[in-house]
């Protein structure tokens, strides 16, 4: 029986686009869009970042040497955290599952989006569990990183279904024993929920 539905944030809870962000530092570099996206996602630097190896100030200080920017950082923050959409539907099945199941949150992400954005949605406080990469040293598919999410809700993993839109992550829950969803839509999600007699 299923017992704790545990969810990822980025194009689960919320769309992100990492492009928004880039466009906006446009203004504050000679680099083509390309070249800035080359420079800062292709490097190290995102990964050191979500692995709670690189501080805030430092993936300030060194994504602005990589993209030759003259920026603050509060602006370039403030850009940083302008690349998410809310899904509503995903905040209402969230708050209709939590009457019967307990939920949780497991994302690779950063310390600024979680401070800043993630804590700040509304369906946040609904979470019994919050696991994320930068605080458990580890992402998605590491084993770790799920057994922290399951260890936080105190259930075993046949008794957790974790959804995520990428499946290699949906299957390092597999893995576990945990289920996995590859989230596509909502209505596939619903069905698939169903599938496992998860319902709201």
């Amino acid at each position: 029986m299923i017992k704790a539905v545990v969810f990822d944030f980025g194009n689960v809870i919320c769309k992100f686009d990492n492009d928004v962000f880039l466009r906006s530092l446009l203004s504050h570099t000679e680099k083509r869009f390309g070249d800035l996206n080359e420079a800062i996602y292709a490097s190290d630097l995102p990964r050191g970042y979500e692995t709670g190896l690189v501080s805030s100030e430092d993936f300030y200080r060194e994504a602005a040497r990589l993209g030759n920017l003259s920026i603050p950082m509060e602006r370039f923050f403030r850009a940083f955290n302008d690349i998410f959409t809310p899904i509503p539907s995903t905040s209402a099945l969230i708050r209709d599952l939590k009457k019967r199941y307990r939920v949780g949150l497991l994302s690779n992400t950063n310390e600024w989006h979680y401070e800043h954005y993630f804590k700040r949605v509304e369906v946040f406080p609904l979470f019994d569990s919050v696991t994320l990469s930068f605080d458990v040293r580890e992402m998605k598919p590491g084993a770790g990183i799920y057994r922290d999410a399951l260890g936080k809700l105190g259930v075993p993993p046949e008794e957790c279904v974790y959804i995520d839109d990428i499946e290699a992550y949906a299957e390092g829950a597999r893995r576990l024993g945990m289920k996995g969803i590859r989230y596509v839509s909502h209505d596939s999600l619903v069905e698939s929920l169903r599938a496992l007699g998860v319902g709201t």
